[in-house]
């Protein structure tokens, strides 16, 4: 099939939940291509899913060699990846002996897990109240939308649950003030991704960790989108130097296999019991051995070191052209969860950067998010500001040749 021939089969059959531009057919390393041939920079990497590229040799060949030996066995039985990778993740997090990890599917997921971790934990005391930020992004189900701080993914879906107070982001006193009796946790992003790339400040971070000991409450962070690698550290809270109770991650896990987890500390580790908590799905041997082929190539290739240094570099290089272009304010964000703040909505340069073969994603109306793989290459990353360069070069000149409001 071609690019008319997808679109239109997906018009007919696919609910109209997104709105896809291009149809992908094929993909290598930072590299797509589409159904008639076309070839683009992906620095979208997925929404930072694809971690260390489209179809990496190592991780393709893990999930085929488990796809013939053993798919799904369900967590009635054991299976060996899923105390390996557990291993893995509990090692790297740095939340000490008697860390452990609960597999699901999603981000979406992973965040459920984290919200009935604390409201099982404060159970006893009456405490359910769960402290989400502003602008942040949690997941679509009816939890995790009301755990958002945006308006806009729950219009529609009220009367909404109960049990979310909203605070604002990199400011303690917001915190300390939605504190009630009720109150059992504080749930953050250290680098807000939907809700354009905002980094936590140090003093929010370790103040937060300090705020909730005092208050006896958990601290929880959303590593859906930050985690994996993509500041240049194993999870975005590490820089901070704080320890959370427990974080979800998903997104770059499985460098585009589907997987969601909860990495809980000693605090909570031993807090779900059977029946409290399952996923038919969670921890699959094929998921998990996909995950543990990405760690791998993520440390063959060196991948936290190089997302900073391929990150200082992508965004010297914005720098350069945020000097050139009145229309964009800032570049901010952390290795390789970058995001170029523009003074107007920038859906249209986000169109004039695919048509010259480079992709990235508009978000919050006003910021072009970049995603890239982790182990993209300088060459890869000096060609993506060239693009984005000629793309705002042709959007300066579209804005001046439009009509004066």
């Amino acid at each position: 099939m071609n690019n008319t021939d997808i679109i239109a089969l997906h018009k007919q059959f696919v609910m109209n939940t997104y709105v896809p531009s291009i149809p992908l057919v094929r993909g290598k390393g930072a590299r797509v291509w589409d159904a008639d041939g076309g070839e683009y920079l992906d620095f979208l990497g997925g929404i930072a899913v694809v971690t260390v590229g489209h179809c990496h040799p190592h991780v393709t060949k893990a999930i085929r060699q488990q796809a013939a030996k053993l798919v799904h066995v369900s967590n009635l039985y054991y299976n060996e990846n899923q105390p390996r990778l557990a291993q893995a993740l509990a090692e790297r997090s740095g939340l000490g002996a008697g860390t452990k990890v609960f597999f699901g599917n999603s981000g979406a997921e992973a965040n459920e897990g984290l919200l009935k971790l604390a409201r099982l934990w404060g159970h006893d005391q009456g405490r359910y109240e769960i402290i989400t930020m502003r602008n942040s992004f949690h997941g679509r189900t009816l939890a995790t939308l009301t755990a958002t701080g945006q308006v806009k993914v729950q219009k529609g879906f009220e009367p909404l649950p109960t049990g979310f107070v909203l605070a604002d982001f990199n400011d303690l006193e917001s915190i300390r003030a939605a504190i009630t009796d009720k109150t059992v946790a504080v749930l953050t992003e250290a680098v807000q991704g939907e809700g354009g790339i905002l980094p936590a400040t140090p003093e929010f971070m370790q103040g937060l960790r300090q705020l909730c000991d005092e208050k006896k409450l958990l601290m929880m962070c959303d590593e859906v989108q930050c985690g994996m690698g993509r500041t240049g550290a194993w999870f975005g809270f590490q820089p901070y130097g704080v320890q959370p109770d427990a974080f979800s991650l998903a997104k770059g896990i499985g460098n585009g296999y589907p997987m969601g987890a909860v990495v809980a500390g000693p605090k909570l580790a031993d807090l779900f019991q059977p029946g409290h908590h399952a996923s038919t799905f969670g921890g699959t041997p094929l998921a998990c051995a996909a995950a543990l082929a990405t760690i791998e190539a993520m440390e063959n290739e060196k991948c936290l070191e190089n997302a900073v240094q391929m990150g200082e570099l992508f965004m010297g290089l914005l720098q350069k052209l945020a000097k050139k272009y009145k229309f964009i304010q800032t570049i901010r964000g952390k290795g390789l969860m970058i995001g170029v703040i523009c003074d107007r909505p920038c859906k249209d340069l986000e169109n004039l950067m695919r048509a010259k073969g480079l992709l990235g994603l508009t978000t919050n109306n006003l910021i072009m998010r970049f995603l890239p793989p982790l182990n993209v290459t300088a060459a890869q990353v000096r060609k993506a500001a060239r693009i984005f360069g000629q793309a705002c070069a042709e959007w300066q000149q579209q804005l001046a040749a439009a009509p004066q409001s």
